[in-house]
């Protein structure tokens, strides 16, 4: 077995020093490229990216520390299970490509509330989509923030809970100042900027990796299997999620809610209003679907090379458990400044994705219920991106709390209960709304509150919360739902409860404005940017 991997001292200043080198060119490159005079510039950045930027900026947004850290910890330690969040996470983006992108383009104009509330009554659907925004938005934000308390506890040498909490405060601040300062336009070229480098970054680790072991993939996975205590069945399926039917069980709820649940995102909805038209917002798909297979294909090579060249047992041990595998790989296989790169790509991973999730969940509450709900319309512009403003810094103040507590879960895990949120309050809606004619008012908030109450009562009540060892609060029980993601159960409800609220309703939708979102929603006509 694999001695433990222990990262050297002095590459601690050498990490530290790069963390603050991105930090300052990515701030300054936001403050370069900020341009807020309306809100449609703080939001969408003017619509004026392409599809091919909007697409790499899709990535750079989607790729999070459950892609590059929990993945890869995963892969390492369960083997084959763990690719299955791999291949979950890529086939999603076909719902996005055939059914959501370009409708939601042409439909809305900053979140999703324009789109539900379309042709709905407007106060309460918008609020409605707002509240799912911010419980979909503040879970996603824990589980990153969750992930740079480990990745820096690792690569920093902070081991104690208090210093961890203050790393990921910082982060946090770190992430407040991007929204603030550069808007949509400024976390895009953000994103933009981390995509490449974690791309390239993965690429030369796999190339690495392959020279090892003479560019023969059979020798890496028998290495691999070799340093693992379960052995050649890391090569198969079963060892994470075959145990029981239960198991299976689970497993079947989690593929439901990653390949349904990126059509739900809010903050993956919201970057199809930062291209002009539709034609690009499909280009964007279409881009960023094959920047992550790209990805997604190189880590399979590094989760099972972390296994070969540092062994799931000093990856468990290590700070951070799982979530450290590619860091210590990094160092196994490049020393001091591979790992510094690494690390830095990292930690772009983190702020990149915090970012797009402040501004998305910002963005909501300031134009669907301030702007629409409170103020009716009647506001401006500059008023409702400072609202929006002051809106970021509370949900980063309480994503840092929320860090804090959910510190040293797995990541990948965290962003899956994330997904089943997603699907469960925001899929349904958005389908019915875009493809079915009877669809109301009712449907629409029984579907929202429906899917998440049921969600969150589900994911409250299994061994996520309480009664296992790795739950969040292991020393209680009270848990009595047994699956740890409730998407197998929440979604179809969402489902259902968006139908039963459709007869109950008594409302009507307008033919005309129904006529109006058919002919917009497949032609762009009366679209912004049209």
């Amino acid at each position: 077995m694999t001695e433990t991997t222990v990262l050297p001292e002095d590459s601690t200043l050498l990490n530290t020093v790069i963390f603050a080198g991105f930090v300052l060119v990515t701030l300054f490159v936001v403050y370069r490229v900020s341009s807020q005079r309306t809100s449609s510039d703080y939001f969408a950045a003017g619509g004026r990216f392409t599809g091919a930027q909007n697409g790499i900026a899709l990535s750079g947004d989607f790729l999070s520390a459950a892609s590059f850290l929990g993945i890869a910890g995963a892969i390492a330690v369960h083997g084959y299970d763990g690719f299955l969040y791999s291949i979950g996470f890529l086939v999603a983006w076909l719902v996005n490509l055939l059914l959501i992108a370009e409708r939601v383009r042409n439909t809305g104009r900053f979140t999703m509330g324009d789109v539900l509330s379309f042709r709905m009554r407007q106060r309460p659907v918008r609020a409605a989509a707002a509240v799912s925004t911010l419980a979909i938005t503040f879970v996603y934000l824990i589980a990153q923030m969750a992930g740079a308390g480990g990745l820096v506890a690792l690569l920093l040498g902070v081991h104690s809970a208090g210093g961890q909490a203050i790393v990921i405060a910082v982060v946090g601040l770190v992430m407040m100042a991007y929204v603030l300062i550069g808007g949509m336009k400024g976390t895009t070229w953000v994103q933009i900027i981390k995509a490449t480098m974690l791309l390239l970054a993965v690429a030369l680790i796999t190339i690495f990796l392959f020279g090892k072991f003479g560019y023969d993939f059979t020798a890496l996975l028998t290495e691999a299997a070799a340093n693992n205590p379960n052995g050649r069945d890391i090569l198969g399926p079963g060892l994470l999620y075959g145990g029981s039917d239960l198991e299976h069980l689970d497993f079947l709820s989690l593929s439901l809610a990653l390949v349904l649940g990126v059509g739900g995102l809010p903050h993956v909805l919201m970057r199809f209003y930062t291209v002009p038209n539709a034609r690009e917002a499909r280009r964007s798909v279409v881009w960023a679907t094959w920047s992550m297979a790209g990805f997604y294909l190189c880590t399979l090579v590094i989760g099972f090379g972390a296994a070969a060249l540092v062994g799931s047992e000093a990856i468990v041990s290590a700070p951070g458990g799982e979530n450290s595998a590619a860091p210590l790989l990094a160092y196994e296989i490049g020393g001091t400044v591979m790992l510094g790169v690494i690390s830095a790509v990292a930690f772009a991973t983190i702020l990149a994705v915090v970012a797009g999730l402040t501004l998305t969940a910002s963005a909501s509450f300031a134009h669907d219920i301030y702007a629409n709900v409170l103020r009716r319309g009647k506001t401006d512009s500059d008023q409702t991106v400072k609202v929006a403003r002051m809106t970021a810094l509370v949900i980063g103040g309480i994503s840092i709390l929320g860090g804090i507590l959910v510190n040293g879960q797995n990541i990948a895990f965290l962003v899956g209960l994330a997904f089943a949120f997603a699907a469960s309050a925001n899929l349904s809606t958005l389908l019915f709304a875009l493809f079915w004619r009877r669809f109301n008012t009712t449907g629409t908030l029984w579907g929202i509150y429906g899917g998440l109450g049921a969600c969150l009562l589900l994911v409250v009540f299994s061994p996520v919360v309480s009664g296992a060892p790795e739950a969040i609060l292991p020393d209680v029980d009270f848990a009595f739902f047994p699956l740890k993601n409730p998407g197998i159960v929440s979604i179809p409800l969402s489902f259902l409860f968006a139908i039963i609220g459709t007869f109950v309703g008594k409302e009507r939708p307008d033919p005309e404005r129904l006529d109006e979102m058919e002919v917009r929603s497949l032609t762009g006509i009366g679209s912004r940017g049209a």
